[in-house]
């Protein structure tokens, strides 16, 4: 079995700034819809509303967090807005309007997206080239960790029903990226990298990279599959029981925690890393025809193809994000990590946003002919992700590492 611990040093200690926010996220996800309908008082429309044009803010502004990350240095960066997280994390136990709601929502949405690019350049400054997939692997295995660890936690809240139950998970949350920025004090300072020649945030002029964002995107629409397409997929189109929703989040998060290093270990290159995401894209293909099958079944009849659709979903998640991870830092040119790590990151935020109103179309309007339709739009996408990343290799430096890889 794969050793879940990363090795010893920065990796370690990355790891556990990690785990200590991803716990509070944990529980912030599955108690927040209620939180701010229950104790703040919205009703569901501004609170979708509120969220969709902060998480439009933060990726604005990622971008721009990011470049600062590279200028002023990753480390005080990344402490900086992960105080900045907690900061906005507890304006949320005081606001009881719209207006103070959507202040601290575009807040908590652009400290978070700066966090992620700064701390995606402290790792590129810490961690040798060729061993950055396999950390974000380990990262990722610790974010399942925490987020299954808060996701408990905040069962316990929404069992309580009460709002000092709310409260009181809004607060471990708050508490959680105190911690977070605490631990990332405790890494080795990454310098600050002088600026080079070119325009002001020269990524949103890089077309092959801005390509491979939008592509990548497209194969990210995976990620609201779990906490939204299934779910309302189960209750509304199979006769499968609603607890079944837990138990498939469970199966994800485990596979992911004990898999993810050793399906990143095949991935070392732009080469390897768009195989990965063609196999990824085939197999979400795959997925979505078994989930396709479970409508119109017995009970577990629709479980057996439900189960049997997540453990393909988790496998081709693996693929995906371990070449994802590859393609966004080894195309990045050196001194723009955090700009261009920024920018590839507001994919996320797009599919968060998105997401959810297209599935809901596909899944829910459309029915099984929809899971079909999104599993060959990912399909296409991940094969295109193939040509289009030779195109933005070979648009990086001749005599770079990048235009020295293979790719097949």
């Amino acid at each position: 079995m794969t050793n879940p611990l990363p090795p010893r040093g920065p990796q370690r200690t990355l790891a556990l700034a990690q785990l200590s926010n991803s716990v509070g996220d944990g529980a912030y996800y599955v108690t927040s819809a209620l939180y701010f309908t229950h104790v703040v008082g919205l009703d569901a429309a501004r609170i979708g509303l509120g969220l969709t044009a902060a998480w439009a803010v933060g990726s604005l502004v990622g971008v721009p967090l990011g470049r600062l990350a590279d200028r002023r240095g990753p480390r005080g960066t990344a402490v900086l807005l992960a105080v900045a997280t907690a900061a906005a994390v507890a304006s949320f136990l005081v606001v009881r309007d719209f207006v103070p709601f959507l202040l601290a929502a575009c807040g908590y949405a652009t400290a978070q997206s700066g966090l992620a690019a700064a701390r995606q350049a402290l790792l590129a400054g810490l961690v040798a080239k060729e061993e950055r997939t396999g950390a974000l692997a380990h990262l990722q295995s610790t974010l399942n960790a925490g987020l299954a660890v808060g996701a408990g936690l905040g069962g316990v809240a929404l069992s309580l029903g009460t709002d000092g139950a709310y409260l009181t998970v809004f607060a471990l949350d708050a508490v959680t990226f105190l911690a977070c920025a605490y631990v990332l004090t405790r890494l080795p300072a990454v310098e600050p990298v002088p600026a080079v020649e070119g325009a002001r945030l020269e990524v949103l002029r890089d077309r092959p990279y801005a390509v491979v964002t939008l592509l990548n995107t497209v194969l990210l629409l995976r990620m609201p599959l779990l906490s939204l397409g299934i779910p309302l997929w189960i209750t509304e189109r199979t006769e499968a029981p609603e607890w079944l929703v837990s138990a498939l989040f469970i199966l994800n998060t485990g596979a992911v925690m004990l898999f993810q290093v050793r399906m990143a270990r095949a991935v070392t290159g732009l080469g390897t890393a768009a195989r990965a995401i063609r196999r990824s894209g085939v197999l979400m293909l795959a997925t979505c025809g078994v989930f396709a099958l479970s409508t119109g079944a017995s009970a577990w009849g629709a479980a057996v193809a439900l189960i049997g659709g997540s453990v393909l979903l988790v496998a081709a998640e693996m693929l995906q994000s371990a070449g994802s991870w590859q393609l966004g830092f080894d195309l990045a040119p050196p001194g723009r990590i955090g700009e261009y790590q920024g920018f590839f990151g507001t994919g996320v935020t797009v599919a968060r946003t998105l997401g959810p109103l297209l599935l809901t179309l596909l899944l829910i309007e459309v029915g099984a002919a929809g899971w079909l339709l999104l599993g060959a739009l990912i399909l296409a996408a991940s094969y295109a992700l193939g040509p289009v990343t030779r195109w933005a290799a070979a648009t990086r430096p001749a005599d770079g590492p990048v235009r020295e890889q293979a790719l097949n």
